[in-house]
């Protein structure tokens, strides 16, 4: 007959060899730039949250930026927790908005050796509440044919008064940088609400089908044709993956 005390020895041997082996699960992914560890879900892609539609209130009390993103920690009402966002500028006591966000549990950050027990992964925050503009800009994003939808076929846009043509902005970098100009162009693509702004791709049918992308706060339709007026910038780079040779930025509607 074997030892009762040999098999209660195995036993407690094996939950402390167990409890060695146990570490804080990494969540690893591609990342939206070059490997970072964080992908930064887009709207309609949350699927970690019970109510990817809903907007969320927080105030910013602490703020651990990293090379790529931005860690914060927030309260909403009475609740505190984190979020990470693709790296920005944030102010502690401010008050943020965002929709929806993927939620990762026992996310290990290696830049600052600790694990967040459970953390939201955000596409971005605003500053301003994200349904700013009511139904008619519900109902203008309801018409997109999808988050990050291209519009593909032949564009031909004549510059209206006062424009320049996509070609001439490429060929004269130097010359447009930090000025503000008008673009006429034809809204391919739209990423709407990714760091509390929109992002919308114009092409004009200028030689090589250049394509212009510029932010705004201001909904323009897919498939459009408008014309735009803001500041150029050049090599401009907003970290998370989102770096552009030349952008057209804060651009409204003319």
């Amino acid at each position: 007959m074997k030892n009762p005390v040999f098999f209660a020895a195995l036993f407690l041997f094996g939950l402390l060899l167990a409890a060695c082996n146990s570490k804080p699960e990494v969540i690893e992914g591609q990342s939206v730039s070059d490997g970072t560890g964080v992908v930064f879900p887009q709207a309609g892609d949350m699927a970690g949250d019970p109510s990817p539609d809903q907007e969320h209130k927080v105030v910013a009390k602490e703020v651990l930026d990293t090379e790529k993103y931005t860690y914060l920690r927030v309260t909403e009402n009475e609740e505190e927790f984190w979020i990470a966002i693709p790296k920005s500028e944030v102010k502690v006591g401010n008050t943020y908005y965002y929709a929806g966000g993927l939620m990762k549990k026992n996310f290990l950050s290696r830049e600052y050796n600790r694990v967040f027990e459970t953390l939201y992964l955000v596409s971005g925050i605003s500053d301003q509440p994200i349904g700013a503009g009511g139904s008619a800009v519900e109902e203008t994003l309801s018409n997109l044919e999808a988050e990050n939808a291209v519009l593909e076929g032949p564009v031909k846009v004549e510059p209206s008064k006062g424009a320049i043509k996509i070609s001439e902005l490429m060929a004269n970098l130097k010359k447009y940088e930090g000025k503000v100009v008008k673009i006429t162009g034809k809204c391919v693509k739209v990423n709407p609400m990714i760091m509390g702004r929109n992002w919308v791709h114009l092409q004009d049918g200028s030689a090589g089908n250049p394509d212009l992308t510029v932010t705004t706060d201001q909904v323009v339709p897919l498939g459009s044709i408008v014309t735009l007026k803001g500041a150029i910038a050049l090599n401009k780079d907003f970290g998370a993956g989102y770096r552009y040779d030349v952008i057209m930025e804060g651009a409204n509607i003319e």
